[in-house]
């Protein structure tokens, strides 16, 4: 039976997992590995002071990694020794042979844990670590992809989130709230738990975290500029909407980072837009502020609903229509052909453009020359 388990189900089942004498602890998200570490830490060695012994994988050696495993602890941990070795890629690769054997015959009550980067399933020392150990994805989970490039799970981790936040943090996360975050900040789990934190302090012990106090704390200055540039757009003022993107381009590491908040903002406009066709459909005809509100805009400030309401009648029902086929042309342009910074920006250039009047015109796909023609 497979020993390889992602660190959601760990953490949400580490009673049912005791730590064996072979541990790795793989990924890239080092917040979810300290907690991994914590969790195998607190197994072996109890909730006292007794310290693991850590060694550094770019120096350490088999031979002293091996006597700390082979010696009995006299104090706390019932007897029991810990050896973590951090940054172990380097480790790995001078001592693969000695782990495997180590692997697949040591039955010492003593724990060696692998702190490593990558770890290819495809190397006989995984495979002996399934077999006879335990391994801990620490990687934001993913769905399962037949395509090279990989999709983020987002129900599950938006659901681990409001469990977390509530385990952690004694706050609920109402579910637009967990998503707003998420657009906000992006996959980046250690930063959205530092958020949570933050949000944490804005409600009573139990309360619940709105998606207007995560606006409003989380948000800040760039996700009031980021609604100046889409309101520009939706109003059809291309030029105004590409001076403030310009700006916004100058305060932030990677396009990419922006695309969350445009994605939040425009969904609710094609979310409307396909309630007002199904209320037609039905031989309904709705007012247009009725399905704004319940795709999820909120007269506040007050005239927001008003201005939603000219803003989706400036892109029209045709251009309207097609918000999820673009959001999810930009998505996949930012992950793949456009990931680099340099192209990154054309994604979402052309993406105001197509919001903006100007859109009427042919606008060239993401990094083809535009027209030197007015």
């Amino acid at each position: 039976m497979s020993s390889t388990i992602h660190v959601f189900d760990y953490l949400s089942a580490e009673s049912a997992v005791p730590a064996p004498a072979f541990c790795v602890v793989f990924g890239d998200e080092p917040f979810l590995k300290r907690l991994a570490l914590q969790t195998i830490r607190r197994q072996v060695l109890g909730d006292g002071d007794t310290p693991a012994e850590n060694f550094d994988g770019s120096t350490a050696q088999w031979r002293d990694v091996h006597d700390e495993l082979a010696t009995v602890a006299l104090f706390g941990g019932g007897g029991r020794r810990l050896a973590i070795v951090d940054d172990a890629d380097d480790f790995v690769g001078r001592c693969r042979e000695k782990l495997e054997q180590y692997a697949e015959r040591s039955k010492s009550r003593n724990v060696l844990v692998l702190n490593v980067g990558t770890w290819a399933s495809n190397t006989r020392v995984y495979k002996l670590a399934d077999r006879h150990g335990l391994q801990i994805e620490c990687r934001v989970p993913q769905k399962a992809s037949s395509s090279k490039n990989k999709v983020i799970d987002e129900p599950r981790l938006l659901t681990w989130l409001a469990a977390w936040a509530h385990a952690h943090h004694g706050a609920k996360l109402a579910p637009k709230a967990a998503r707003l975050l998420l657009d906000l900040v992006g996959p980046e789990v250690g930063l959205l738990d530092q958020h949570l934190a933050k949000l944490a302090l804005f409600v009573p012990s139990g309360g619940q975290i709105s998606p207007e106090l995560v606006q409003e704390v989380i948000g800040g200055w760039r996700a009031k500029t980021i609604w100046e540039v889409l309101d520009a757009a939706c109003d059809g003022n291309a030029a105004e909407a590409l001076l403030q993107f310009e700006r916004l381009l100058q305060s932030t590491d990677h396009p990419v980072a922006l695309f969350g908040q445009f994605s939040w903002s425009l969904r609710r406009f094609a979310a409307a837009t396909r309630l007002y066709e199904r209320a037609e459909r039905q031989g309904k005809r709705p007012q247009l502020r009725d399905v704004l509100g319940q795709a999820g805009f909120r007269d506040w400030p007050k005239g927001t609903l008003q201005r939603a309401e000219g803003q989706l009648k400036q892109m029209g029902r045709d251009r309207a229509g097609q918000l999820y086929r673009w959001l999810l042309e930009a998505d996949l342009g930012l992950k793949g052909s456009h990931s680099a910074p340099g192209r990154a920006r054309f994604v979402l250039e052309r993406l105001i453009l197509r919001l903006a009047k100007q859109s009427d015109r042919r606008v060239p796909p993401a990094g083809e020359p535009k027209s030197r023609r007015s």
